[in-house]
């Protein structure tokens, strides 16, 4: 038998079925699911410095646990001193089991590193069921090491589901485990 990662089995055994009984839905296949995960970083002082591009290729690439590939700039900006098919982020897309491997590693590893943390803000829906997630510093995973970091860089995490409301992906990512803010707790206090 070959290894299935925790989330994935957690989302056929509990979660599926979970949606399926909240949205009654009319068949299997309408329930919500997470198709992939997008990381981008944009390094904006690439532009000056070269080796920015290759350590947040390496940086991005131990992260995910996947290759990352630079992202080309599509015209010309003389305001930035940027011209076209320069190199100015990274970026690599997530599916099927690296993606449930990263988002597990997000949830449990890296979101409780975040400094302050009071919850993710729940306003980064597109409409049309996908989130994205901002973060400020990469040094809140694991596999960063501190001593090699030469520039605080920050990223986007984006979540593309086939759900078709924003609601239903509220709900999905909610119940893999992503602490939002607004979340009722059952707690009572007294």
């Amino acid at each position: 038998m070959s290894y299935i990662p925790r989330l994935k089995k957690k989302y056929f055994d509990e979660i599926h079925p979970e949606l399926n009984k909240k949205f009654d839905y009319k068949s299997p296949m309408q329930v919500p699911r997470l198709l992939k995960i997008s990381i981008n970083q944009g390094i904006g002082g690439a532009i000056a410095d070269k080796k920015l591009i290759d350590s947040g290729i390496n940086e991005v690439s131990m992260i995910s646990g996947q290759k990352a590939v630079s992202t080309k700039s599509k015209k010309d900006i003389s305001n930035f001193k940027l011209r076209k098919g320069m190199p100015i982020g990274v970026r690599v897309t997530l599916r099927q089991n690296q993606m449930y491997e990263f988002l597990d590693r997000l949830i449990s590893v890296a979101i409780p590193r975040i400094r302050d943390f009071r919850g993710i803000n729940d306003k980064g829906f597109d409409g049309r069921g996908n989130y994205t997630l901002g973060i400020t510093e990469q040094i809140i995973f694991p596999e960063i090491v501190m001593d090699k970091v030469t520039k605080i860089n920050g990223m986007d995490i984006t979540f593309v589901t086939t759900a078709n409301t924003d609601k239903e992906a509220l709900e999905l990512l909610k119940a893999f485990g992503i602490p939002f803010k607004n979340q009722k707790t059952d707690v009572v206090y007294g």
